[in-house]
């Protein structure tokens, strides 16, 4: 099954990084291997990489309703049902014990904080943060839920929305991460996107950019919640729950690299 991966933005839909990742599908004589592969999270991965903007929406800023109607209408469409957000989906609780940002946060030394409502680090992350979790609130009015337990979704039936965090994703797998979309030059894209396929596989249907790479490798960990591979995520923080009238807290889950040293050797097939 397929998983929607979005890296947020909220100034202009161009900036919306959006990919939808899936297991690559391989002919019938493969398949028991891929399986086997697959479930150790080292499986080829597809990846479609989608633009969520319409006609008349380039000198727009992003809305957080309309944003979420068109990627619930994708995932209807798809029969997708774990979405992967680069973007804070609570504010902190009050009893946390901690001063400033969440414990999902705090235990992957976030560059952005999310405190009290209305409270964040640095100010200018404000006006992100409450979009973001504008987006979350007007997914869970179609139906989803933010991801509740560490357990895997248990359902076929639940539509679960999931935080990711890119820079903390890329470090997870032992890889560099990503400079900043203003620092990032062309060669560090093509350099993180080639140390990334030297550890994973992944097809794409055309080069990423800053934005869409950032989503592929946020979103990985949602293949592995997916398929119920409790080995392939990390999953740090508190659940999300309701306080004082807002949501808070909330976990951020991560990839896991391929277990196996020598799992690149046994995919000489794909060639």
């Amino acid at each position: 099954m397929a998983i929607l991966s979005v890296d947020l933005a909220y100034r202009s839909w161009a900036d919306l990084g959006v990919v939808v990742l899936d297991r690559v599908q391989l002919e019938q004589g493969n398949r028991e291997q891929a399986s086997s592969i697959a479930s150790r999270g080292a499986g080829p991965i597809g990846c479609e990489i989608l633009s969520l903007m319409d006609a008349g929406d380039g000198q727009r800023t992003v809305d957080a309703n309309l944003l979420a109607g068109r990627m619930n209408h994708l995932c209807n469409t798809r029969g997708i049902r774990v979405i992967m957000l680069d973007g804070p989906q609570a504010w902190k609780s009050l009893t946390n014990g901690l001063e400033h940002s969440r414990v999902s946060e705090r235990q992957l030394n976030t560059a952005a904080k999310t405190g009290l409502p209305g409270m964040v680090k640095p100010v200018t992350y404000r006006a992100f943060a409450e979009f973001c979790l504008d987006v979350y609130d007007a997914l869970c009015r179609r139906g989803w839920k933010r991801l509740e337990t560490k357990d895997q979704p248990g359902s076929p039936q639940d539509r679960v929305l999931v935080e990711s965090y890119p820079h903390a994703a890329w470090k997870a797998l032992g890889l560099k991460p990503l400079p900043s979309k203003k620092r990032a030059r062309v060669s560090d894209l093509a350099e993180a996107y080639a140390a990334l396929n030297a550890l994973i596989p992944i097809r794409t249907n055309r080069p990423p950019n800053h934005d869409q790479l950032q989503a592929i490798v946020g979103g990985l960990p949602g293949l592995a919640l997916e398929e119920h591979n409790a080995a392939g995520t990390r999953i740090v923080g508190n659940p999300p729950r309701r306080e004082g009238g807002h949501w808070r807290e909330g976990f951020i889950v991560l990839p896991v690299p391929p277990a196996g040293p020598g799992w690149l050797n046994s995919m000489h097939w794909l060639d």
